[in-house]
């Protein structure tokens, strides 16, 4: 019967490559000089800290990130800011969080559009992913198009195609 897997997954090679060009970026940018920030990816816990001066200076690293996250095709939507906190020394610190795998509400969520649909197909959770089984493969790529066209907070791949 075929099948396929709707997965959302990060290539942490180029979110760090991402993150090594904002910080090359950072050095020769003007409204940054004399202003002590630091830019870290922690791939251990898929997070990215972020100190530096003011509230201004976090919405331009902000901006830097989701521009090179585009840039390295890594989707930006994968990131989520946290609320920046004043730190010891008088400058800001916010973590950003990388979402890597479906949760559990999103794939529930996921499973109810695939059912309100009516297609002839069954969607299961498994993990951090949601399988979709069905006898026709016109079905399964119905589903896929429904899912591309649908208002889904992350960003999602569809792999293991099975015929």
């Amino acid at each position: 019967m075929p099948s396929f897997d709707i997965v959302s997954q990060i290539d942490l090679q180029e979110v760090d490559n991402a993150v090594n060009n904002v910080k090359k970026e950072l050095s020769t940018r003007f409204d940054f000089r004399n202003v002590s920030t630091e830019l870290s990816l922690n791939k251990k816990d898929k997070r990215i800290e972020i100190v530096t001066g003011d509230e201004m200076k976090i919405k331009a690293l902000r901006d830097l990130l989701i521009s090179h996250f585009t840039r390295r095709k890594v989707d930006h939507r994968v990131m989520e800011f946290g609320e920046p906190e004043a730190t010891s020394k008088g400058s800001l610190k916010q973590s950003v969080r990388l979402v890597d795998g479906i949760e559990k509400d999103t794939a529930k969520m996921i499973v109810k559009m695939v059912k309100d649909k009516k297609l002839k197909v069954q969607a299961s959770i498994q993990d951090d992913q949601v399988r979709i089984t069905g006898k026709k493969i016109d079905d399964l790529q119905a589903v896929i198009g429904m899912l591309r066209d649908a208002d889904i907070a992350i960003p999602l791949q569809y792999v293991n195609m099975k015929k």
